[in-house]
């Protein structure tokens, strides 16, 4: 039974072959991947990841670590590897979908491939500190990075719902540390914005450093949201991988 907790099917699509797995950056939620589901049904059964602590699990409190979000969503995902899976993760979601792959190939399922977007490599550190920030300091931040949704953060009400969850992302972002261990075998394709203050080239290259698998880089044009504006590009990629890989049956 699925755990309706952590996954949204924004679009019934109970004939897919396949699953994408999406999960979001650090203040984001599921609805952030609503457009993925809609080019991607019926063929792709599109599984957004729901973090606690935001929308409808703001009573509960935020995980404090990747790894603990990790563990939260390959619980929720154990039911549903009975199909291809796929895996999408951008910015703190791909930190979270790199520890993810790693649970799953211990119990010896085997994405298609992760897509890692708007993040360096697991071994690459960055001394951030945003989470230290007072309320100004961090809602700065957020906004300069921009992103759909980051004009709500003026309203006072909104702000107050969020606030939360966004610090408590950035900090489980800031303090993530790659624990040494195996490569994975998953596929691994990175993709960046060339304008992204949060991740040059050389730190996304580097996960290629991480599997033993196929590894792809792709630039695209934009910041750290750079998959705002390349939405139809970024969508095509995952679609076309898929299909390659036979986990959608022709129709």
């Amino acid at each position: 039974m699925t755990d309706n907790r952590w996954i949204r099917r924004f679009v019934q699509a109970p004939g897919a072959s396949a699953r994408l797995v999406c999960l979001p950056h650090a203040g984001g939620s599921a609805s952030y991947y609503l457009p993925v589901a809609k080019a991607l049904a019926p063929k792709v059964d599109v599984l957004a990841i729901q973090y606690p602590g935001r929308q409808d699990r703001r009573d509960e409190p935020c995980l404090e670590t990747c790894q603990e979000m990790a563990d939260g969503v390959f619980e929720a995902l154990r039911p549903l590897t009975d199909k291809p899976l796929t895996i999408f993760g951008h910015s703190m979601g791909a930190s979270v979908a790199f520890e993810l792959v790693r649970r799953l190939e211990d119990v010896g399922v085997r994405p298609t491939a992760l897509f890692a977007s708007g993040r360096r490599a697991p071994s690459r550190v960055r001394d951030e500190q945003v989470s230290l920030r007072d309320d100004e300091g961090l809602i700065a931040e957020v906004k300069r990075l921009g992103g759909a949704g980051s004009h709500l953060l003026d309203d006072e009400d909104i702000l107050a719902m969020v606030l939360p969850s966004i610090r408590a992302d950035y900090r489980a972002a800031e303090t993530y540390r790659w624990t040494p261990g195996p490569k994975l075998s998953t596929p691994v394709f990175a993709f960046i914005g060339d304008a992204d203050p949060k991740v040059n080239q050389d730190e996304a290259r580097a996960w290629a450093e991480h599997t033993t698998g196929e590894f792809q880089f792709r630039v695209f044009s934009g910041d750290h949201f750079y998959i705002d504006a390349n939405a139809p590009a970024v969508i095509a990629a995952i679609s076309e991988h898929i299909e390659a890989n036979q986990a959608v049956r022709p129709v």
